[in-house]
């Protein structure tokens, strides 16, 4: 996962919780709502991209493996 995409993930996550907090503190349940849910959606989106990153790792190992058994024939 690029740097990016992580900061943008951790920036929701963060956005998210500040209007929890302050919808708490404002007895505003909406908006306590509202941030819950976009502090979900951003460690949701976090786990989604740290769990492709290791599939695409996975995938390139298996690659390097058969590449490294090809040439190892010849």
């Amino acid at each position: 996962m690029g740097g990016f995409d992580k900061a943008k993930d951790k920036a929701e996550q963060l956005i998210g919780s500040a209007k929890e907090k302050l919808g708490d503190a404002t007895d505003n349940e909406k908006l306590a709502n509202e941030g819950r849910g976009e502090e979900l959606k951003g460690k949701a989106k976090e786990e989604w991209h740290d769990l492709s990153e290791k599939g695409d790792d996975k995938l390139h190992d298996a690659k390097e493996r058969l590449t490294d058994d090809d040439e190892g024939r010849r």
